[in-house]
């Protein structure tokens, strides 16, 4: 299986065995995690119709948020960041102007730059995505749309057309690169810029 804690060491949000060994399946609920996770939250958060912001987080101007949607502690949102539902951001992760999160988990110290897009991924601590990369979430240019990914020489079915990346702590994406749907990198990966990252080919597919 593809055990979680081999590339996040501390995930942010209780979850059950199976999500643990199947990531992908955090994205397929995505939305109903967080918003069970909203009910326990304390009074150092402001909840407000599904989106629980902590007072010590920074949010610039034109900033959307849509529910549900969780920004932790000491947390800094850029002017015009587009949060679709499902997003969780834990203790002191930074996004970028204009960037995109979509139904994805970005756990603490990570940092996503201006002008990304990152969908329905789980996204380590002290990650960095460098401007303009992109973790895809769907096979536009393929016939067959459901997602593999590749562990260990293993490949999985993950039963969702849509899932972007898992990506361990400590990895660098750099600028302008895209990681294809499905993309499983270990802790302390480097992406270089300008690269493509396709695991499995659409002729394995």
């Amino acid at each position: 299986m593809v055990d979680l804690v081999d590339f996040i060491a501390h995930f942010p949000i209780l979850i059950s065995v199976e999500h643990k060994l199947k990531p992908w399946l955090i994205v397929k609920d995505i939305e109903a995690i967080i918003g069970n996770h909203i009910q326990s939250l304390n009074s150092d958060y402001k909840i407000e119709n599904g989106i629980a912001i902590h007072k010590t987080t920074m949010i610039e101007k034109g900033v959307t948020l849509k529910a549900p949607v969780i920004i932790s502690e000491h947390c800094k949102i850029g002017a015009n960041a587009y949060f679709r539902a499902g997003v969780f951001l834990a203790a002191s992760v930074k996004i970028g102007p204009s960037s995109e999160i979509k139904s994805s988990i970005i756990c603490r110290e990570s940092a996503i730059a201006h002008l990304n897009y990152v969908g329905n991924s789980l996204i380590g601590s002290r990650v960095n995505f460098e401007a303009g990369s992109i973790a895809a979430n769907h096979f536009n240019e393929r016939r067959e749309k459901e997602i593999r990914v590749k562990h260990n020489g293993q490949i999985f079915e993950t039963g969702l057309k849509k899932f972007g990346a898992l990506i361990g702590d400590d990895s660098k994406i750099g600028a302008n690169a895209v990681l294809s749907p499905g993309t499983i990198l270990a802790k302390e990966s480097v992406v270089k810029r300008l690269a493509l990252i396709e695991q499995i080919p659409e002729s394995d597919n």
